[in-house]
């Protein structure tokens, strides 16, 4: 099987070819973790390095992650099966009063082509769910998104909340968003700062590694 096909047609967008070279990689024996992280990862990793650069944009941003998760569809259900781990948990929200969510969609794209389990709470979500959502699934690492100056606050009273719920300790907080900066990361007690898809991906690695 030539993976580089299907590396070509994530990033091009062709969700019917990326599917049926998924399909083939198994019919000739790949493994489900080879073809994620050799073929649909590597995908993603060239297309958030074009996306960074302003090579591509939104649009293709979103067709590459469509073409991504045609084949993950296929191989999540074998991956399990096969008991593979994946990067890490992340739970990912637009924090209350902000409706914004392509920017977290793109991010959360991105985490997910990078091997995290996501889970994406949405858009306007309160405090106390960012709280459910690590009773829930013991994230390693909570995203937090505001595209807003006035929505901006949300972010300290959710870190606050989950201070204030004794799981702290349990996660790493990573911030992002239009009007976030690394100076307002770090004042609102968060672990980490995106500034872009592809930089949030790099920085969940190294939060949920340890580093940084």
């Amino acid at each position: 099987m030539d993976l580089p096909q299907l590396i070509n047609a994530v990033i091009a967008g062709n969700a019917p070819e990326a599917k049926t070279l998924t399909e083939a990689a198994l019919a000739e024996g790949v493994a489900p973790g080879t073809i994620v992280n050799e073929g649909l990862i590597a995908a993603m990793g060239v297309v958030g390095e074009r996306f960074g650069r302003g090579e591509i944009y939104v649009p293709e941003m979103l067709l590459a992650a469509r073409a991504m998760q045609t084949g993950l569809t296929i191989l999540e259900p074998l991956m399990a099966k096969a008991d593979i781990a994946s990067r890490g948990t992340v739970v990912i929200g637009t924090v209350k009063g902000d409706v914004h969510d392509i920017g977290k969609n793109i991010v959360a794209i991105m985490l997910k082509g990078s091997g995290f389990t996501v889970h994406d709470l949405g858009v306007d979500v309160p405090a106390e769910r960012f709280v459910e959502a690590i009773q829930e699934h013991s994230p390693d690492l909570i995203g937090l998104s505001a595209l807003l100056t006035t929505t901006m606050p949300a972010m300290k009273t959710v870190i606050e909340a989950i201070e204030h719920a004794g799981l702290r300790d349990r996660v790493r907080v990573m911030v992002g968003g239009a009007p976030i900066t690394e100076e307002y990361a770090r004042s609102v007690g968060a672990d980490g700062y995106g500034r872009d898809a592809g930089e949030a991906a790099e920085q969940a690695k190294q939060l949920i590694a340890g580093v940084g």
